[in-house]
């Protein structure tokens, strides 16, 4: 029997097609058959020579072309019937320890751009029948694959009706951008600096949190996993406070609360408290430059700043092996050389790094260029209008913070609105026995745990 096969060349998996090809030459029913063949016959055929694969039978043109695009092995036969084989082979690496949450202790298998992989990662995890992947194609030509994770009788179904609805709105040729694109048509998010969703790269964060009643949305080539519903909380936390004593992990999770704090308001205050010395009580009078300098001090922040930013850069877009060794050079030699030559005080050089060290121990990334973000409008506010300006600012970012509700969960949950045992579970981390609530901005069906 005669038929037409269609494949993409470096998506298909070639060892299974040949192998497959000379089973079906070598069957007399297929190869030899003199009298026409029906669509009966050649259902059976199909039945008789793919039953260990995925084989799916199309009425549509447009489903079959675009499973044919995906990597699926497409055939057609003579009286018209359709349909693929699933061979798919995408090239790709094996799972490997995320580069930005690494852990001291615990799974260095990371999620990669493959989205079976990454389902399959999970469901290690979560040997639960109730797990489920709603699989979606979304944009018109870049035809992404997106699959919806969630444990039924876990998850909010609101919530997933309000992503699936989302997902159907998205008329748009293609994200190349993938889960970053994504969560900007999810929720709109426009000029917001702040994340609405929490990215994770390790499996084992992702299945922790759907077993606390959240969303997860894997998104085909991204090696990252949205998860849904957050606050800016879950942008602090980290898996190594998990694999330490609960002591341990409160100590680690309060320092990480304290230096956002302060990487919102350090080199703002100090600004303040440089020229508003006489607001000083004597036991802190070392605080501030001895010297002004010929350039003013908010310039020599504002210069100080963006240096930092420009060596971010360079490390990003410097090959490995030399990165290192650029950033010793512009770290000590260049700041060594602008605090002789007069460009900047030392206290600058010194408040400035401190702010930088205490972004970059945030463990989510957009939520750290953010911090960068208001750091500065207080930092101008300060300079503008001094004492009064500072805590304007503060108290501005604060109800700009309260009136975020991406999916309807307030941002700053459980402070604002204030629920004091939440707060103290997020505050404190308790022992895995102590029997915690699932959270409650989850809108969990079921919230006991055990």
């Amino acid at each position: 029997m005669p038929t037409l096969i269609f494949y993409m060349n470096g998506l298909i998996d070639a060892a299974n097609v040949t192998q497959i090809l000379t089973l079906t030459q070598g069957n007399p029913s297929l190869a030899t058959r003199t009298t026409p063949s029906t669509p009966i016959d050649e259902v059976e055929a199909m039945n008789t020579y793919f039953p260990y694969y995925s084989v799916t039978i199309y009425d549509s043109k447009d489903g079959w072309l675009s499973a044919v695009l995906s990597g699926q092995l497409g055939i057609v036969t003579p009286s018209g019937f359709v349909f693929t084989v699933d061979l798919r082979t995408y090239a790709g690496r094996q799972p490997e320890e995320p580069d930005n949450e690494k852990v001291i202790r615990g799974s260095r298998d990371g999620f990669t751009e493959n989205i079976i992989i990454n389902t399959a990662l999970i469901r290690r995890r979560i040997r639960d029948v109730n797990l489920r992947f709603e699989l979606t194609k979304i944009t018109t030509r870049g035809q992404t694959d997106i699959a919806i994770g969630f444990i039924k009788g876990l998850a909010n179904e609101e919530h997933l009706d309000y992503l699936r609805k989302r997902l159907e709105k998205i008329q748009h040729d293609g994200l190349t951008m993938t889960d970053k694109a994504l969560e900007e048509w999810l929720f709109k998010q426009k000029f917001h600096p702040v994340p609405f969703v929490r990215y994770t790269e390790r499996a084992d964060t992702c299945s922790a949190h759907l077993l606390e009643g959240h969303i997860a949305i894997v998104v085909d080539t991204s090696p990252s996993v949205i998860l849904v519903p957050t606050t800016i909380f879950h942008h602090l936390q980290h898996a190594e406070e998990y694999r330490q004593a609960p002591l341990i992990g409160t100590f680690v999770r309060l320092l990480r609360f304290t230096g956002f704090f302060l990487a919102l308001t350090l080199l703002p205050f100090w600004y303040l408290l440089a020229t508003e010395a006489q607001h000083l009580p004597k036991f802190l009078s070392f605080i501030g430059p001895k010297e002004l300098g010929e350039v003013p001090l908010f310039l020599q922040l504002v210069i100080a700043d963006v240096g930092l930013e420009y060596l971010r850069l360079a490390a990003i877009h410097t090959p490995t092996p030399l990165s290192t060794a650029m950033g010793l050079v512009a770290a000590i030699v260049i700041g060594q050389i602008a605090i002789d030559v007069g460009l900047f005080v030392p206290e600058v050089v010194l408040y400035t790094a401190v702010s930088a060290i205490l972004t970059f121990a945030l463990p989510s990334y957009e939520l750290s260029v953010a911090a960068k973000i208001f750091r500065n409008l207080v930092l101008f506010a300060t300079v503008a209008f001094g004492v009064n300006g500072f805590f304007i600012a503060i108290l501005f970012l604060f109800m700009y913070l309260v009136s975020i509700k991406p999916m309807g969960v307030p941002y700053l949950w459980p402070l604002v609105p204030f629920f004091p045992k939440a707060l103290g579970r997020i505050i404190v981390r308790f022992p895995s026995s102590s029997g915690a609530l699932r959270p409650f901005i989850t809108h969990s069906p079921n919230r006991k745990r055990s």
